[in-house]
């Protein structure tokens, strides 16, 4: 008996000594953590954040950020179900617990230790969440859990009970870029919140837990489970009875997604300006109702992002069929939660088999016909619900595959037959530069529950495709400002956010060339005429190796003019060009130019574009070649505004070209408004040369693929690089200067010119960019003029020289006469046979 006394004299005792610790635990760590904690009268005044937003040049919106806070409710708005629903997921005790709820800690605690760390349930009450949410980092910290505790029980005897949960439901993420439970009811069901029913209501509840893997969009099977299990708690808190339970949890699942998209598809742009925002205004960006004006044209985008993605499908069409993307996708929902991954719904599975019961009879009520189809098909339509559409590329699930026909189910639940001339390219994909035999039979490229992409033609028919392993860039200037005009960097944003076009540095390949032909031509030291050997080099490279460069076509043309050699982009004749102009004076040019001294490799590769570049540079390149010499600069936000007032907060001032204005000038005025003009590094006269050779590229060179355009205004230049990796074409107007690139993100070879896979996408693009403008070739400044040559000397013919072919030159850089020929039968009279100069007969 005295031992029972002492054990429980003990035992009484260490409780008490471990509550004392406990309590001067708590004590220390408030007198600690307390001078470093924020101040929670703060979120009296909370703001609710407006958005970055967007736009195109005439007011078009391509992009919004930040939280979005345009529905935000009152504690008196919340239904009561979407209260009880929200305590039910979260804090049952909400209103009973003065911010920390010790039995859920406990409970988490010990699910810690006895679980070896995995952490089921967080015990971090409503108002824990909401000191984590306006005051903290989401850190996963132990110092972190112990601030947010303090705040919560700070938090409590400030706030009132609905001031925080009115907190709580208005800063939540609920998924898809809905934060609080008015914006999530808009985003999965558009309704607003007292129009939802009581399952829609706990869908939402169950978000905040984990917004991805309980999203009915997402995981349709596990935000069931999750649904369901809060249905179940909602009953047993008394919150509901059983028969409205009985009905709540075998709804089907309703969600889809209703989010406004952009009016104009130019997300690389609209992330490129976030980034800005950012650096420019710091986490302000996204709560600072800021509105970005672009340069952008909301007519020349479209046609940007249509041209690249129409010709990056068309190059992958002709290198073969990858196979479906996802097979053997079950067809029903109740399928489809048999071979669900449980893990992670471990609190909900334990407290009731009930669970998982309902949420299998909510699947088989979720199921779905579609004429033509046999069987439910409610899981292949949340699959493709969930799929992203990637440019016009959309998904579809192959229902049957028979003879020379397949059949496929698209989101909506339409039944869409492709006949075989809609399958017939799919021959199998084995590398860039090789395909396997021609399919004879539907079956041989896909079946039944294969997730696939399909393309509807313009006569309204549709063919098998599929996301293409090659990427490109497609940017558009103002060659006059530098304005970015359109700017498409990339297949899809949402299939891969890397921008290529101010990201990706590529080997130029020969679109670098015409610079080097103009820096001779500059420099006055050469012509179009100039002659140049097209033979075999030996070089040392600066290395043990020798280098030995070739022209792609493997033969050479001997003594070549200039303007040939640009037009048939001959490697030899650039390198020797190089060689006769000097390196570092060629360097020092391009650097004036406005290439980057660092990006440029010191050695005589450099005449073959292996200078690293990003499509936006070689654009603005081109934009200088296009406006006659003067160096603009890319710049593509035209100002930025806050507030309903739209205050002006910054707006561009480029430096712009100005032809017609005299040397002393120093300002132009466009528009109504005055301009710095930009520096001029290139003489006019050597400008207007080079764009007159890169006319003859088009004539009669490697980019003949642009005459379908029927225009004489048009120039540019094709590049390849080594094994094919990359595959260039800029060119220009007066009006617009384009690049295209294509090529892999790996570096792996495309196996294709610049005239195959680049020069369609900028003829497709610019066709229609220009349609219905008038021609605008550029008039020649003064002191261009016309001579006539020997095409085989490059030299000049007096009047009395027969036969030769006309050039254009600058008058103060003539080439040098050509002597007088004799005719061969007064050379064997006059016994000077094989020199073909008077000098040597007299």
């Amino acid at each position: 008996m005295k031992y029972l006394r002492t054990l429980i004299f003990s035992a009484v005792w260490l409780a008490i000594s471990l509550g004392a610790a406990a309590a001067l635990a708590l004590v220390g760590a408030a007198l600690y953590f307390a001078p470093g904690l924020p101040d929670v009268r703060q979120l009296q005044d909370f703001e609710l954040q407006t958005p970055l937003r967007i736009y195109t040049s005439d007011d078009q919106l391509i992009g919004e950020f930040g939280d979005e806070r345009r529905m935000p409710v009152d504690f008196d708005d919340i239904p009561p179900e979407m209260l009880h629903a929200l305590m039910a997921a979260e804090d049952a005790a909400f209103f009973e617990h003065h911010g920390v709820d010790p039995r859920g800690l406990a409970r988490a605690a010990v699910q810690l230790v006895g679980s070896g760390g995995d952490i089921q349930s967080g015990g971090s009450t409503i108002t824990m969440q909401v000191a984590r949410n306006y005051l903290l980092t989401l850190d996963q910290t132990f110092t972190r859990k112990v601030r947010e505790i303090l705040l919560s029980l700070q938090m409590e005897q400030i706030l009132s009970k609905q001031e925080i949960m009115e907190l709580y439901v208005n800063k939540i993420f609920l998924g898809h870029r809905a934060y609080g439970i008015a914006a999530a009811a808009e985003v999965y069901y558009d309704k607003p919140l007292n129009e939802l029913s009581l399952a829609q209501t706990a869908m939402i509840a169950g978000l905040p837990k984990a917004p991805s893997a309980f999203n009915p969009l997402a995981n349709a099977e596990r935000a069931l489970i999750r649904r369901n299990w809060i249905l179940f708690r909602m009953r047993e808190l008394g919150y509901i009875d059983q028969s409205a339970y009985d009905v709540a949890v075998q709804e089907p699942i309703t969600a889809s997604r209703h989010v406004a998209r952009a009016e104009v598809q130019a997300d690389y742009v609209a992330e490129m300006a976030r980034q800005f925002a950012i650096e420019r205004f710091g986490d302000d960006a996204y709560n600072g109702s800021y509105r970005i004006t672009t340069t952008i044209d909301s007519k020349l985008q479209p046609m940007a992002r249509r041209a690249l993605a129409d010709g990056l499908i068309a190059y992958d069409t002709r290198h073969g069929w990858r196979g479906p993307e996802q097979t053997g996708i079950p067809q029903s929902l109740a399928e489809a939660q048999d071979q669900t991954e449980r893990s992670g719904l471990e609190e909900e599975l334990s407290e009731s088999p009930e669970v998982i019961e309902t949420a299998r009879r909510a699947a088989e009520r979720s199921q779905t016909t579609v004429e033509g189809v046999d069987g439910d098909v409610s899981n292949w339509l949340q699959v493709l619900e969930r799929t992203h559409s990637f440019g016009p590329l959309q998904p579809a699930i192959v229902v049957s595959s028979e003879g020379q026909q397949m059949k496929v189910l698209m989101r909506g639940g339409e039944l869409v037959t492709i006949e075989w001339d809609g399958l017939d390219w799919a021959a199998p994909y084995k590398s860039a530069r090789y395909r396997g035999a021609a399919p004879s039979s539907a079956s041989q490229i896909a079946n039944r529950g294969d997730l696939v992409r399909i393309l509807e033609r313009e006569e309204g028919s549709w063919r098998l495709s599929q996301q293409p392993d090659a990427e490109g860039s497609l940017v558009v200037m103002n060659p006059q400002t530098g304005a970015i005009l359109a700017l498409q960097a990339g297949f899809d944003f949402d299939a891969s956010k890397f921008n290529r076009a101010i990201q990706a540095r590529r080997q130029a390949g020969s679109i670098f060339k015409p610079f080097i032909y103009l820096a001779g031509l500059n420099s006055g030291e050469v012509t179009p005429a100039t002659v140049i050997n097209d033979a075999p080099v030996v070089l040392n490279d600066g290395s043990n190796q020798l280098w030995r460069p070739s022209n792609s076509s493997g033969d050479f043309l001997g003594p070549t003019r200039l303007r040939v050699g640009l037009a048939r982009s001959r490697n030899l004749v650039t390198i020797r060009l190089l060689q006769s102009i000097g390196l570092d004076r060629t360097i020092d040019f391009l650097v004036e130019f406005g290439f980057s001294r660092d990006r440029l490799p010191h050695g005589l590769s450099l005449a073959l574009g292996s200078a690293s570049l990003t499509p936006l540079e070689m654009t603005n390149a081109y934009a200088v070649l296009a406006n006659g010499g003067f160096r603009v600069s890319p710049w593509f936000i035209e100002k930025i505004t806050q507030g309903e007032q739209d205050t002006l907060v910054d707006e561009a001032n480029p430096r712009v070209a100005c032809r017609e204005c005299s040397p002393e000038q120093t300002t132009t005025e466009i528009d109504g408004k005055t301009y710095e003009i930009a520096p001029r590094v290139v003489n006019a006269r050597a400008a207007y040369l080079i764009r007159d050779m890169l006319r003859e590229v088009v004539e009669r060179g490697t980019a003949r693929g642009a005459l379908a355009m029927n225009r004489e205004d048009i120039v540019g230049k094709t590049g390849t690089t080594n094994d094919q990796r990359d595959a260039w074409f800029a060119g220009f107007n007066q009006q617009l200067a384009t690049t295209v690139w294509v090529g892999k993100d790996d570096y792996s070879p495309t196996a294709e010119y610049g005239a195959q896979a680049a020069l369609p996408i900028w003829v497709d693009f610019m066709g229609k960019a220009l349609e219905g403008t008038p021609e605008d070739v550029p008039e020649p400044p003064e002191g261009i003029v016309t001579e006539r040559v020997d095409p085989n000397t490059g030299r000049l013919l007096g009047d009395d020289q027969p036969g030769g072919i006309e050039e254009i030159f600058d008058e103060d850089h003539l080439p040098t006469w050509q002597p007088q020929r004799v005719e061969p039968s007064v050379e064997r009279h006059s016994g000077s046979e094989g020199t073909g100069a008077y000098e040597a007969i007299f």
